[in-house]
């Protein structure tokens, strides 16, 4: 059991065939309401999944990087419930829905692994719920510095820390500068 929960849901998704296409910002690659028919591996750059206020704003739902699978619970769901913008540039292989989940009623590593994979995107979700619900920037960046073992990133890596924990990229850098 051991061995499958450490097979990763995207090495095992970038083994099907599928169509590899290079994407600019600000490339929309599906829009809400749109219905599913393939599953998104994002080998480089960023692809966001992202709601909009009707003011403009942009709530974000994931951010998929290099070496991730994009709105991979889209794999449940006969339509899109957001959209997915590129952010960077980005290389994005799209795999056909049917043909994975064909291969999942057939293969129990592979639905144990997705399984896995969900569990922990649960807990990330999780994780980021309860910072969004501290009161202080303070408090939130405490939270976020826990969460990721007691490690800032870089310098030019805090504005997406920022959007993380919900405060405006100035209020982060002046608490970071406070600390110092």
């Amino acid at each position: 059991m051991i061995d499958i929960m450490s097979v990763s849901i995207f090495d095992l998704l970038n083994q099907f065939h599928g169509k590899l296409f290079d994407y600019s910002p600000p490339k929309v690659l599906f829009r809400k309401g749109d219905p599913v028919e393939h599953l998104f591996l994002i080998l480089s750059g960023e692809v966001r999944l992202a709601r909009f206020l009707e003011n403009g704003d942009e709530i974000v739902l994931q951010r998929a990087g290099p070496n991730s699978v994009l709105a991979e619970a889209s794999l449940f769901s006969p339509s899109y419930h957001c959209d997915a913008v590129c952010h960077q540039n980005a290389q994005v292989k799209m795999i056909r829905k049917r043909d994975v989940e064909t291969h999942l009623a057939d293969n129990n590593q592979m639905a144990m692994a997705l399984a896995a994979h969900l569990a922990r995107e649960v807990q990330a979700t999780r994780q980021r719920a309860e910072i969004l619900r501290l009161r202080t920037v303070a408090e939130r960046l405490d939270a976020w510095i826990a969460w990721h073992d007691g490690v800032l990133p870089e310098k030019g890596n805090w504005r997406v820390i920022a959007l993380e924990i919900g405060v405006s990229p100035e209020a982060l850098y002046r608490e970071i500068a406070q600390r110092r």
